[in-house]
């Protein structure tokens, strides 16, 4: 009942589409190396080893090797530390969080019958946190050329199908108010005689005029249609972007898998994702450029909170065989995940004007929590292939190969994401994914250790760059109780525009993540 009153007393309004971009069509396909400790310890290399919890998550075939009931719970404390470069400007911030990070079992039924080749059915259900979203990232410097007014000039003077927003849909009328013209815009378009308008354009262009960002082009000329911009002409605008975002990708699965003589197992799951991901950035902007006779702008501040939350599913199939007793191969294949997404958005603006001799505080907040209809995102699928070698008791190594295709994630419906899915595809690849893990048991101490590499999924290899990570850890088995504690280190770098268009500058971030897992087992 809280946020339902919230959203009563700060305004709703329902709208048609938000826009979404190349970078929001990542998110949720890319998934974060989660599980046990153990799982983690040897980089999730588990496609043909089975036998843990989270090697379910890779190749369903891997809890027909379970040959006792298993349950379990992990959890990670995670670090994330941001470094960020911008125009040579470093700064740097950090989050820590703990979390829930997996839980499930397996219970497996045998067939004692000699005569029955196929002697074992294990049915599991298991939990993971697939992505954790709790991130903070602070980037600042002095840019020698771009201001933000650009973002609200470009959706201004291009917002509508290529041409100017109507100069009608950015002024208050007689009795108007920001809050009532905003709303509006959000829900009326496209329709009527602006049918390739999109009412967020509007909404941007409106916040920019009404702030005194951007301008008319000649407000004397009853015929001009385009907009100019307020900041003073010059160089060196000093600028600040915080990004904090929260929130989860969590993934409950549905196991069931069967062996063959103990020397093929197949196995499937059905898997059901729920997201949660809050976003809220603030962008500061000033600058000391000379003054002109009319109002200019001195200072910016462009607060913007997204909240997306929906839910979807996927299924998964594997087989493994065993071609000798120590020789494993596995194949999985996961497929396409459809989600269905919503969006809320609350936007703010606010900016300092001055004149030589005058300075005025602009307010341009409407109050409003945008809320859009519903829209499916459809993920890319992704196949697996594994190896392994198991020295008896005394320990194994593992290799996994993946491929996913990031340029085959689409939104839907099609037709109200054409330009978006086109700039998927042309920015997206197909990627490759190596995980190696490796296993030494000293009696009832395991000693255990892996490496991860995964491809940038932007053909560019900037935009979000390659991921590294170096994994080790331990174990003990107590008998019917394991206990697992693992450490993992992952680096990547990328640099990812400030707004999706009109102002296309970005920080340099190189992201460091530090986590910590610890997993009870216990054998029913």
């Amino acid at each position: 009942m809280k946020k339902i009153f919230f959203l009563f007393i700060t305004g709703l309004t329902a709208c048609a589409s938000y826009s979404q971009d190349v970078s929001d069509a990542v998110r949720y396909a890319q998934d974060n190396l989660t599980g046990t400790a153990r799982f983690r310890a040897m980089s999730g290399a588990f496609g043909a080893v089975g036998g843990d919890l989270s090697a379910l998550s890779v190749n369903p075939a891997g809890s027909a090797i379970f040959n006792t009931n298993q349950v379990g719970v992990s959890f990670s404390n995670q670090n994330i530390k941001n470094d960020s470069d911008y125009y040579n400007t470093k700064t740097s911030d950090k989050k820590n969080s703990f979390i829930l990070n997996q839980a499930g079992g397996v219970f497996v039924f045998k067939d004692r019958n000699p005569n029955n080749g196929w002697n074992k059915i294990a049915i599991g259900a298991t939990y993971e946190n697939t992505n954790n979203y709790n991130n903070n990232i602070f980037s600042a410097g002095t840019n020698p050329t771009k201001s933000i007014d650009g973002y609200f000039l470009d959706y201004a003077n291009y917002g509508n199908g290529g041409a100017p927003v109507p100069h009608e849909f950015v002024n208050l009328a007689d009795n108007e108010t920001l809050k009532d013209l905003y709303s509006y815009l959000g829900s009326n378009f496209p329709n009527g005689q602006y049918p390739n308008m999109s009412g967020f354009s509007a909404q941007q262009a409106l916040l920019g005029y009404q702030a005194y960002l951007i301008n008319i082009d000649d407000v004397n000329n009853p015929n001009s249609t385009y907009f100019t911009n307020n900041a003073p002409n010059g160089q060196n605008y000093y600028q600040e972007n915080e990004v904090y975002t929260r929130g989860y990708n969590s993934k409950v699965s549905f196991n069931i898998a069967t062996s063959y003589k103990d020397r093929l197992y197949f196995g499937a799951n059905l898997n059901v994702h729920v997201t949660d991901y809050r976003r809220t950035s603030s962008f500061y902007e000033s600058n000391k450029n000379p003054l002109e006779s009319y109002e200019t702008v001195s200072n910016v501040r462009f607060n913007n909170e997204l909240y997306t939350y929906g839910n979807g599913f996927s299924f998964q199939l594997g087989a493994i065989g065993k071609v000798t007793d120590a020789l494993r191969f596995g194949i999985a294949y996961e497929s396409n995940t459809w989600y269905e997404l919503y969006d809320e958005l609350s936007q703010s603006l606010f900016t300092t004007t001055e004149t030589t001799t005058e300075s005025f505080t602009n307010n341009a907040n409407p109050n409003t929590v945008n809320v859009y209809q519903s829209y499916t995102l459809q993920t890319p699928d992704k196949w697996t292939f594994s190896g392994a070698y198991v020295f008896g008791k005394s320990g194994l190594i593992s290799v996994d190969y993946a491929i996913k295709n990031y340029g085959n994630t689409k939104f839907k419906p099609t037709s109200d994401f054409r330009g978006t899915n086109d700039e998927i595809n042309n920015s997206l690849t197909s990627t490759g994914e190596l995980r190696i893990g490796a296993e030494y048991k000293i009696k009832q101490l395991s000693l255990r250790g892996g490496y991860r590499f995964e491809g940038s999924p932007y053909k560019n290899g900037s935009t979000i760059g390659d991921l590294t990570s170096y994994s080790g850890g331990l174990g003990y088995n107590f008998g019917a109780t394991k206990l697992d504690l693992a450490y993992s280190y992952l680096q990547r770098k990328s640099n990812q525009d400030f707004f999706s268009r009109g102002f296309n500058d970005g920080a340099n971030i190189n992201s460091k993540l530090n986590n910590v897992t610890l997993t009870l087992l216990f054998e029913l």
